[in-house]
């Protein structure tokens, strides 16, 4: 799952309205309560932000080649407690949950919290399906290099950003 800033605000308002909406959770605040949950995409984005660029310089530091990158971010997100890779929206779904149980916006959840990750898998899952299809649109425009080196990855971060902005990712 890749989670893009330029998707947070409309996910959180998609699952508040959806909760709200379905009579899963109670409230007198339903903008308080998007913003609830905002907070938390918004935190797990800066958190995995944080971790790659961390295991960036991990790997420069001690000369390990790209290929350790995700092995080195991997280590750093369990001494966090953080959960990167395809367990990530269990994660994101299990820290929402925990925001409206301490949120005074939020007066009654009156659903299950397998029924409430159920319906927020939906929203997240149709707003970030589309990391593989900018994945292969980047690696089209770039198969002329060979992937893992060093031209490949500056190319194929240029590329990526180029494809979000267009599409008005970030």
């Amino acid at each position: 799952m890749k989670l893009f800033s330029g998707k947070i605000g409309i996910i959180a308002a998609e699952i508040a309205s959806v909760l709200i909406g379905e009579k899963d959770i109670e409230t007198e605040s339903p903008a308080e309560v998007e913003l609830d949950v905002e907070a938390v995409l918004k935190e797990y984005l800066r958190t995995d932000r944080d971790l790659t660029e961390k295991a960036k310089d991990l790997c420069e530091q001690r000369g390990l080649p790209f290929s350790a990158y995700l092995k080195v971010k991997k280590q750093l997100s369990d001494q966090r407690g953080f959960v990167v890779g395809d367990e990530a929206t269990d994660y994101i779904m299990e820290q929402i949950i925990r925001s409206f149980m301490h949120s005074q916006f939020v007066e009654e959840i009156f659903s299950e919290d397998h029924e409430l990750k159920r319906k927020m898998r939906t929203v997240i899952k149709r707003h970030t399906d589309i990391e593989e299809e900018i994945d292969e649109e980047v690696r089209n425009k770039i198969k002329n290099l060979t992937e893992g080196t060093r031209d490949w990855e500056i190319e194929y971060g240029r590329v990526l950003a180029n494809v979000k902005k267009r599409k008005g990712l970030e």
